[in-house]
């Protein structure tokens, strides 16, 4: 009998920041042999000795299942667009469009920033699970004609997890407010080498603050390893002046003395598809 192949997990534990885990454990499946689909006493006192159960495995694979991409893009309009016949804009706007339609399932949630920045014009903000389904739809949209006047200046990648302090299963689904702002975060090295428990106090007063605003929907995205920055935040709201407030407040938090980069700030304004492309001109 073909003997049952070897499974690996290697997965992180939050608290421990850097430390890994890498363990065997024989598979076992209803159609093996008792004898064989059970454990040996050595592998069971190997797993105990780890701190590991099966159910512990089962509890990292549905963890796993709570991380979703999150991209920001923002696109930033040639001006020699502008300088187009009308109907060679408005066919070039209708294409966009249909594109943006095509991938409806994604919902891609779409934000002007004319008028609050002078390098990005619009911004499109995904959720899924799925890498390639945010590869596929940025492709065609840049292979259509208004994307030929179009170019990325600020491009974020990241991804939604569990909270390592809090144990927070999952980020808040986005609340649909008028105004989202948008930044990268970045940590001093130094927050690292601090006892997990007193970061995690850290923390705690640190988003006690953030409490105080209940108009402000806080979204954080994880992006060690995945981009340039270890975090990208963006926070919604039908109040700018409560996200103005909040972050005065926030810069004498004792957390804030561990923050390394948080710009460029976004300013960006929930508008639909077609106010978006409206808003570059008719």
């Amino acid at each position: 009998m073909t003997p049952c192949p070897t499974i690996s997990f290697l997965y992180t534990v939050p608290a421990a920041e850097s430390f890994w885990l890498s363990t065997n454990i024989r598979c076992g499946v209803h159609t093996v042999p008792k004898q064989e689909a059970a454990l040996s006493n050595r592998s069971q006192t190997s797993l105990a000795m780890q701190g590991l159960t099966m159910q512990s495995v089962s509890e990292i694979a549905q963890q796993k299942q709570s991380y979703r991409f999150v991209k920001y893009t923002f696109f930033k309009l040639d001006p020699e667009w502008r300088r187009l016949p009308d109907e060679e804009r408005r066919a070039s706007k209708n294409g966009f469009l249909s594109v943006m339609r095509k991938y409806d399932r994604l919902e891609p949630r779409s934000y002007s920033l004319v008028g609050t920045r002078g390098d990005a014009d619009f911004m499109l903000w995904i959720i899924t699970e799925s890498l390639d389904s945010i590869r596929t739809l940025h492709a065609d949209l840049m292979n259509t004609e208004l994307g030929k006047y179009l170019s990325t200046p600020y491009s974020y990648l990241a991804m939604l997890r569990p909270s390592e302090y809090f144990g927070k299963p999952s980020d808040p689904e986005p609340a649909g407010s008028k105004h989202l702002f948008v930044y990268p975060f970045t940590k001093k090295r130094e927050w690292y080498s601090i006892p997990f428990e007193e970061r995690r106090r850290i923390m705690k007063d640190h988003v006690q603050i953030g409490h105080k605003f209940s108009s402000v929907t806080i979204h954080t995205a994880y992006s060690f390893g995945l981009d340039d920055y270890e975090f990208i935040l963006s926070f919604e709201t039908d109040r700018p002046e409560d996200f103005l407030n909040l972050v005065m407040e926030l810069r004498s938090s004792e957390a804030s003395k561990y923050t390394a980069v948080e710009t460029p700030i976004f300013t960006c304004t929930s508008v639909t598809p077609e106010q978006m492309l409206d808003l570059l001109g008719p």
